[in-house]
């Protein structure tokens, strides 16, 4: 009988966040003395407070029990933010980095494929088309003036899968120039798009009071854009230039970027 194959061993919690810190720390040199105030910052003020305060043994050793424990959360959370900051730096730029940070929010209701709905072969310009509750969104990378052309001629093909409907599309621009959003900052942009739709209301009483109401999908109205933009990109296809792979988004570092 063939023997079983040996499952991987899972990490384990304190090898993980080693890993971060040699990680973040091979590009952010301030990271140790961060690190070290953080964790050292609760046991100060503690300990000046026993002496001012003038503890029993007893009440010592619970607080700095405390002080510790919080000294190791802001630790960990000054490491978090550092290694996310390392990792959109080292990622800003690279083609396909702004689907990459988006591929972890697909399960709040968000579906932002890996393939491009469009490319400029030459400047290696790129949009992608996702969709939620929210709407449809349309994420530039590239010049903002090419893109911003390329997403009109977008916005006017998805009009024709969602004529007759109020389905609002949002732009947005990835980069570090002007109008554009930086790609620390592209996923709480995201987020927050949120567009408003008159309620209609026959009496005039109530639509005065409630001019308007926020826009969302349902489930299953969702589900139905979801089909018919991809019908839409079947047919339209895309461009892929030379040396991006749509398939293969650039790689994310996972653990950086949740911090553990």
């Amino acid at each position: 009988m063939a023997a079983k194959e040996a499952k991987p061993k899972k990490q384990s919690t304190i090898k993980q966040v080693i890993q971060i810190y040699k990680y973040t720390s091979k590009e952010d040199k301030q990271l140790p003395w961060l690190l070290a105030g953080a964790g050292l910052a609760p046991i100060v003020v503690f300990v000046i407070l026993g002496i001012v305060l003038k503890w029993t043994w007893l009440t010592w050793i619970f607080i700095m029990i405390t002080a510790i424990m919080l000294g190791l959360l802001f630790a960990t959370m000054v490491l978090t933010r550092r290694a996310d900051a390392v990792g959109y730096k080292q990622l800003e730029g690279r083609p396909g980095a702004s689907v990459s940070v988006l591929g972890n929010i697909n399960k709040a209701g968000f579906n932002f494929p890996e393939q491009p709905v469009w490319v400029d072969p030459r400047t290696k310009d790129a949009i992608w088309r996702g969709t939620g509750y929210n709407g449809i969104y349309l994420l530039g990378e590239g010049e903002y003036g090419r893109v911003a052309r390329a997403m009109e001629r977008q916005e006017q093909s998805i009009k024709g899968v969602t004529a007759g409907s109020r389905i609002p599309v949002y732009r947005i621009f990835v980069g570090t120039g002007d109008k554009q959003v930086r790609l620390k900052d592209l996923r709480k942009t995201v987020m927050k798009q949120k567009a408003y739709m008159p309620t209609d209301h026959k009496n005039a009483l109530v639509a005065k009071i409630h001019p308007r109401r926020r826009f969302m999908l349902t489930k299953e109205e969702l589900d139905t854009l979801n089909a018919r933009l991809r019908t839409l990109q079947t047919k339209a296809g895309y461009g892929i230039p030379k040396g991006v792979d749509p398939n293969r988004p650039q790689h994310v570092s996972r653990r950086a970027m949740r911090g553990r």
